[in-house]
């Protein structure tokens, strides 16, 4: 076979394969496909210097991985604000329609129930996948995705782009995936979002080519495409050689929307792949830009989830999970009840003032509803099943796992104990991060081998590590151990709002961590309540938060203080400037580093925020500043460059 016979061949099996998984439609037997792959195969291997990258032949998989690294998206990946009935569309519009100047048009498309992906492409190929993770960084999947038949290798667009999509499972191979688990002793999966997930993360990349998952892309990150409408992008999308959705539709009026969704209700058993909503987008990109985001999701978008299925049953008993910050959360223990072939045991009560509110009961039979992702929840008390067997849920005092008094804020139930088990090791990464002490190599997973070890059982052992205990644990050589130590020891002196920061109070963060050791310096212990709520901006609920940690941690906190010394705050003088007293949001890429320039603005009495309302004085831009740069525009706030902010400055001075 010559090279251009090759070509040719290739070619010839990527349209078959794009036929079959992605239009559904094969044009060839399985038997006349597969004697083409051998063909093509053995070319490749007498000739593997002329293997081409897009080959079929390159989706079988790599070695096995010995773990999945972390990998960064271009551009953030978010998460969506759920809705979940007419009345909730009705506010979300109005909300949506209220910020920007023209009546939108709405594009809808199906919310699939899977593995959220990221696809990058440069120069036509398929560079990285990462997984969502947690919207800046995931695990790079890279060599399991190009196992996924629907992905292409290679596209016909040059530029740099990213292409988000859902990883899905279809029913039917779902049923057959568990079939054989069951039949080789394994356990099964629960529904078909975790089978696909769980296919996208196997360290062997030829477990996930067996699994005959798909991609249907939803969106795009990182791009320099000329479209100005989200629909008009997609459209492109597809045209690249991705699966197209079921359905995607244009709307102008809620009525449209509403109709859309009903549809895909009745007909969501029909779908071949498990879809849990509809997702509601704005499709003009400018006014997606304009619209901007919250702290969590895009403001331009929704998923409007189907209708939550419900079953009754009865709460066996009721336990207490103490989670990474110390919140105490109350899960009923359930008579194991199926719903939408999930079999549900456990449901959250939420806290004990909802328990309080629907008199939940041990032994009483409830109504629980799943809805797609959302937790299995209990919703109503059947209070006419009652026989008075029935046993009140006592509200705790104490931390079910070390046994420390509770922070007891209504609603919410704290342990606030560093030294907790239920929270030690979360509570050393977060003392350890950027934003507190930033000791450099001591990430999530070095303090988890620490504390497993038993190295470390509080933030205090940190300091009594030694080269020789650390040279105990895998992957640690000399040079590692040392520079984990140098680390720890460089924060020694570290400024006092860093400390508290680092200590991880409830409603403590760094601008309440920088007032209180401006007021108190290092004798903020010693704060009484009304001088607490005399900072401005404390109110109660803070302090009452710092002074029940003071109660649980003092003897702590004085031996970290012993050991760190952190210094007092220098008291700083406010310098006089036009920004004096003024609330201004930084956006866009500046020439010098946003938090020197903060911290200029801080110098001079000037508030930086970071969301821009009728309230800011003065938005300063820097290169492509995006959506708070047109929502100043909008509300007509002061724009201001970063050269005119040094000119005003400069003039100041």
């Amino acid at each position: 076979m010559s090279y251009e016979e090759y070509k040719k061949k290739v070619a010839l099996l990527k349209k078959y394969a794009y036929a079959y998984y992605v239009l559904d439609n094969p044009l060839v037997t399985d038997e006349a496909y597969d004697k083409l792959y051998r063909e093509v195969e053995q070319f490749e291997k007498e000739h593997p210097d002329l293997i081409l990258p897009d080959s079929p032949t390159q989706r079988i998989g790599g070695p096995v991985l010995a773990g999945f690294k972390k990998a960064r998206h271009i551009q953030r990946m978010w998460s969506m604000e759920d809705i979940f009935s007419e009345a909730e569309l009705r506010e979300w519009l109005a909300r949506v329609e209220k910020n920007v100047d023209k009546k939108p048009t709405y594009y809808c498309e199906p919310k699939f129930d899977g593995a959220s992906l990221n696809l990058i492409y440069e120069n036509g190929l398929l560079k990285q996948a990462i997984t969502r993770g947690d919207g800046v960084e995931g695990e790079d999947v890279t060599e399991n995705a190009k196992t996924i038949r629907s992905i292409p290798i290679r596209i016909d667009y040059e530029g740099l782009i990213e292409i988000r999509g859902e990883v899905v499972i279809r029913k039917d191979d779902f049923d057959a995936v568990n079939k054989e688990r069951m039949e080789a002793g394994e356990s099964v999966f629960a529904n078909p979002r975790n089978a696909a997930a769980g296919s996208l993360r196997q360290l062997d990349p030829k477990v996930t080519a067996k699994r005959r998952l798909f991609f249907y892309p939803w969106g795009v990150g990182e791009n320099r495409l000329p479209y100005k409408l989200l629909s008009d992008t997609m459209q492109f999308v597809y045209k690249l050689g991705f699966i197209e959705p079921p359905f995607h539709d244009k709307c102008k009026e809620e009525a449209c929307i509403q109709k859309e969704y009903e549809k895909a209700v009745r007909l969501r058993d029909s779908f071949p792949v498990m879809m849990d909503g509809m997702v509601v987008k704005v499709d003009e990109i400018a006014l997606q830009e304009v619209l901007g985001y919250t702290v969590k999701f895009p403001r331009w978008m929704c998923a409007y989830k189907f209708p939550a299925i419900e079953k009754s049953t009865k709460i066996v008993d009721v336990l207490l999970q103490v989670g990474r910050t110390g919140v105490v959360t109350p899960v009923a223990v359930l008579e194991p009840v199926e719903i939408e072939g999930v079999i549900v045991e456990r449901a959250t009560l939420h806290n004990f003032d909802e328990i309080e509110r629907k008199d939940i009961r041990i032994g009483d039979t409830v109504i629980v509803i799943r809805s797609g992702d959302v937790i299995p929840k209990i919703t109503k008390v059947l209070t006419q099943f009652r026989t008075g067997k029935e046993k009140k849920i006592p509200r705790p005092t104490h931390c079910p796992v070390c046994g420390k008094e509770l922070l007891d804020e209504g609603a919410l139930l704290k342990c606030q104990n560093l030294e907790c088990p239920a929270r030690v090791v979360n509570a050393i990464i977060y003392f350890a991060s950027k934003q507190c002490l930033n000791i450099e190599g001591l990430g999530k997973k070095i303090v988890e081998q620490l504390y497993e070890a038993g190295l470390v059982k509080s933030v205090v052992d940190l300091f009594s590590l030694t080269e020789e205990k650390l040279l105990q644990l895998e992957g640690f050589k000399h040079k590692k151990a040392q520079n984990l130590l140098k680390a720890i020891e460089s924060v020694k002196g570290v400024e006092c709002w860093r400390f508290v920061n680092a200590l991880g109070i409830e409603h403590i963060g760094e601008v309440a961590s920088k007032k209180l050791c401006e007021t108190f310096g290092l004798k903020f212990l010693e704060a009484t309540k009304e001088e607490l709520m005399a900072i401005e901006g404390f109110g109660e609920e803070m302090a009452d938060a710092l002074l029940e940690f003071s109660r649980v941690n003092r003897e702590l906190v004085e031996k970290l203080m012993a050991i760190i010394q952190p210094t007092e705050p220098k008291k700083r003088e406010i310098r006089e400037s036009p920004f004096t007293g003024k609330t201004v949001v930084l956006t866009g890429s500046m020439r010098r580093p946003r938090s020197e320039i903060k911290e200029e603005l801080e110098s001079m009495g000037a508030k930086v925020t970071n969301t821009v309302s009728r309230k800011t004085d003065f938005v300063i831009y820097g290169e492509d500043p995006g959506s708070k740069y047109e929502k100043a525009k909008t509300v007509g706030v002061t724009l201001l460059s970063e050269e005119e902010m040094h000119r005003i400055l400069g003039e100041a001075a």
